[in-house]
């Protein structure tokens, strides 16, 4: 900082570095921001975050504190946020596993537990007894992660916090055996929603988080994160295969072979299967319809 003086009043400046990051996942605003930014980025308040955890199934996230704003990203039952405001109904702060900054309901936020499994299933029932015939308690999408106890005698049920979830919907979390690619077939006719993450609705660049995440493969939140920072770069002149990653304009999806395409898209409005050639004719007003072709190792 330096000063100067005019007459009789001193005018002050900030000099110096100001680091400024990608907005969706700096935690900053116009009025606070995280303590780790304290000395990086000038703001009135900084904030320790107050760690929470999903308890609701999914948590929408939206870019405003109010339920009719746009959804930016969802949080999943069992995934950390850091807390750094509170007004009203609204917390804002950002998703642990990538930073994503939004607001959501405080109300769908607890304490942390020690999740053992994670759905794996396009979705689970939550039942209150170990038989085809019990009640259902809930409902969770691929990608929620539970905390959960011994085999019900039958074998075919694991005990959980409100019940019994079907063993045959649900892997311990960092042993999911399916690949990528099987994940998001599984999850073909879920809705296409904008900001969705889960096995009940989800968005193009949502879909490659959630399936490379399930393999403890963490990818940025957007598209456009994941064709810098995620995966390498293909060559022109080397095939594509099953789980290689094509990007379009705003718009990702997987392989599923060499030909055809796995994604969430507002075609189908519906994650589906295409020929890559027809969901490339689809941006054929851009000079570059593809603008990378990459393949992360696993």
């Amino acid at each position: 900082m330096v000063s100067n003086t005019t007459g009789d009043r001193r005018i002050y400046k900030l000099t110096g570095h100001s680091l400024v990051g990608d907005k969706r996942t700096t935690p900053i605003r116009g009025d606070l921001a995280d303590i780790s930014l304290a000395g990086k980025l000038f703001a009135p308040h900084y904030a320790v975050p107050m760690l929470r955890t999903g308890i609701a199934p999914v948590t929408e996230i939206h870019a405003e504190p109010h339920a009719t704003a746009m959804p930016v990203s969802a949080l999943m039952h069992g995934e950390g946020f850091a807390v750094l405001d509170v007004a009203g109904d609204w917390a804002w702060g950002y998703c642990l596993h990538d930073n994503y900054l939004g607001y959501l309901r405080f109300a769908e936020l607890g304490a942390d537990f020690d999740a053992t499994h994670i759905v794996s299933a396009p979705a689970t029932l939550v039942v209150a007894s170990p038989s085809t015939k019990a009640p259902v308690v809930a409902r969770y999408p691929m990608g929620a992660q539970l905390a959960c106890g011994e085999a019900s005698e039958c074998g075919t049920y694991l005990a959980c916090e409100n019940g019994f979830v079907p063993a045959a919907h649900l892997s311990e979390i960092g042993e999911v055996e399916a690949s990528p690619a099987d994940l998001a077939e599984r999850l073909i006719g879920t809705p296409y929603s904008w900001g969705g993450r889960s096995g009940d609705a989800i968005d193009c660049s949502g879909l490659v988080q959630l399936v490379f995440g399930l393999k403890g493969v963490l990818a940025p939140r957007d598209a456009d994160m994941q064709q810098a920072e995620f995966g390498e770069d293909l060559p022109e002149d080397v095939p594509l295969a099953r789980g290689d990653l094509v990007f379009f304009p705003g718009h990702v999806g997987i392989m599923a072979d060499a030909e055809n395409i796995i994604h969430a898209n507002g075609t189908a409005m519906a994650v589906s299967v295409e020929s890559l050639a027809s969901a490339t004719a689809r941006f054929a007003e851009h000079d570059q319809p593809i603008i990378a072709r990459k393949r992360v190792a696993m």
